[in-house]
């Protein structure tokens, strides 16, 4: 089976989760025998618009040009749909016509599994492209549901909100079925997306836990951890944007409850994006020299940043997963949560880590500090978390529930008239 993933992030261009998901997704996908995975995604400056990477086939594409530049966000993402709709055509119209002719030869239907040709979109930021596809080429479509509009704002307030949960309950519609992460988000799509609960399929996301199974001799380890914090300092770390319902502003505010109880606590916040005004709150709330911001970083710092922090802090107020976490636990770091969304999904209080109330600087100060004053219990929870991952956010396990979506759904596809 062929599947055609439409994706508006892909690494090296990386925004969100989406872009880590597909990314280990489609890699386990591609480690499945009779499927060949294609991801069209939108370009990133160095990156090849053609490759096959760990046995995925990859398709950068840049958004087609607008006259006068770009109106805003949504024109953006209207002019890269047109992009990737034009290359995933030429896909698969060279998949269904033979060399040379333009007519296709080959009705979808008559496909063998084998041989068929599937549609999975991500999210609703390549929804356009996606519809587009399967109702020109008469194919089925999958969907994942990452997070809704709904959700990201705690209701739908604006006209932007209004259009974007339209078009999350449009592709919802036309998906034959709809992945999403967590119990939570089954839940919230049959609430805000309207859509039937006999229509979706929960599948937990995954964590590569061989990116964190390197070389790094403790005293490399040391002069790594040297760099953020001194020898005495425990370290705090935050990996996220700085938007509000990842719950950095919580953090921020906890923290000096912490010091209060265990003073030698340094905040790491690392990530990309918009900071400043996470910056001038931890300057208002005494936290100076304590609180360090990376600004973007690559990945093998980060992931020696995991390896050496005390704490792994992911307040979140919406969270329909928490990939982030994962990584935490990858890592052997103990985790800190709030029960918001998903999270006690990932992590469970008590046995893989400490799950503390959304968006409540007194809990999660209590949570950090119960790491900090008990580390053979916190240690213990990191343990378990590590064997957790193996056995539950495991991506081939996840790979193997995915190819069943897809299996069912070609079956349905292959008997049903369209």
């Amino acid at each position: 089976m062929r599947v055609l993933m439409l994706s508006w992030e892909y690494p090296p261009k990386i925004v969100g989760g989406i872009a880590r998901h597909v990314e280990d997704l489609a890699r386990a996908l591609a480690r499945q025998k009779d499927i060949e995975v294609h991801v069209v995604t939108c370009d990133f400056p160095g990156a090849p618009a053609e490759e096959v990477i760990h046995g995925v086939h990859v398709h950068r594409v840049a958004p087609t040009d607008a006259p006068g530049g770009y109106s805003d966000f949504v024109h953006w993402v209207h002019q890269l749909n047109a992009a990737m709709r034009d290359r995933a055509h030429a896909l698969i119209t060279g998949w269904l016509a033979p060399k040379g002719r333009s007519k296709l030869a080959t009705d979808p239907k008559k496909l063998s599994q084998k041989d068929g040709i599937l549609l999975h979109a991500h999210d609703w930021l390549s929804h356009f492209a996606a519809v587009e596809l399967k109702n020109t080429f008469k194919l089925p479509l999958v969907a994942t549901i990452h997070a809704t509009e709904f959700g990201r704002n705690n209701g739908i307030h604006t006209e932007i909100n209004r259009y974007i949960n339209r078009i999350e309950t449009d592709l919802v519609t036309e998906a034959w079925r709809v992945i999403v992460c967590t119990g939570f988000m089954n839940g919230e799509v049959k609430h805000a997306l309207h859509a039937p609960w006999d229509k979706l399929d929960t599948i937990y996301n995954g964590v590569d836990a061989s990116k964190f199974q390197f070389d790094f001799p403790e005293e490399e380890a040391r002069l790594f951890r040297s760099q953020f914090a001194g020898p005495e300092e425990k370290i705090v770390l935050f990996v996220g944007r700085g938007v509000r319902e990842k719950g950095c502003q919580v953090l921020i505010d906890a923290m000096p409850r912490v010091r209060a109880h265990y003073y030698a606590t340094k905040l790491i916040v690392a990530g990309g994006g918009h900071r400043q005004h996470l910056i001038d709150q931890a300057h208002a709330v005494g936290l100076g020299q304590s609180a360090f911001f990376t600004g973007f970083i690559p990945d093998d710092v980060l992931l020696r940043l995991y390896k050496v922090a005390d704490v792994a802090c992911f307040p979140s107020l919406y969270e329909p997963f928490g990939i982030v976490a994962l990584e935490g636990m990858a890592a052997h770091c103990p985790v800190v949560v709030s029960n918001a969304g998903g999270l006690p999904e990932v992590v469970e209080h008590d046995v893989t880590g400490t799950v503390t109330h959304t968006n409540n600087p007194e809990s999660l100060a209590w949570g950090i500090s119960r790491v900090l004053h008990h580390p053979d219990f916190a240690r213990h929870m990191a343990d378990q978390a590590y064997e957790r991952i193996q056995t539950v956010f495991n991506w081939d396990r996840i790979a193997e529930q995915t190819r069943g979506v897809y299996s069912r759904v070609w079956g349905e596809f292959a008997l049903s008239p369209w």
